[in-house]
């Protein structure tokens, strides 16, 4: 079978508390770990999107508007929908690990960086897709 969940791959979360949302591939694990004996992935997702801005907003407005409040998770491959963009990850790649899950300050720590990677990426106008929000 081919290798297609791979790292960079935008995926959407079908099952859980975060069901619906997007995210993106950082580690894949296809035979398990010890911890998590199954195949799953190590991702990044959009928990809060960004709103709509328009030109009339003052700076204030637009910096409240255009927060994005991600999450991290390891999920299990059967509840992954791939779709067909992909994502830089190079930038949060070395932050995300395993070890990272163990402590919640590194949670923390991780999901800042995150944040300020999908900031500046939505910022810039990039990946426009990935940052608004599934309607179903």
């Amino acid at each position: 079978m081919a290798k297609f969940l791979k790292a960079g791959k935008v995926a959407v979360v079908v099952r859980g508390r975060y069901a619906g949302k997007k995210v993106v591939i950082v580690k894949p694990h296809d035979e398990g770990s010890k911890s998590h004996p199954y195949g799953h992935a190590l991702v990044a997702g959009v928990e809060r999107y960004p709103l709509k801005v328009t030109k009339k907003y003052g700076a204030k407005k637009v910096a409240k508007r255009t927060k994005i409040k991600p999450f991290i998770k390891a999920i299990n491959y059967n509840h992954l929908l791939p779709t067909r963009y992909t994502l830089d990850v190079e930038s949060f790649k070395s932050v995300v690990s395993t070890e990272t899950f163990e402590q919640p300050t590194q949670r923390e720590e991780a999901k800042k960086v995150i944040k300020k990677a999908f900031e500046e990426r939505h910022q810039a106008g990039k990946n426009q897709w990935f940052f608004s929000q599934l309607r179903f």
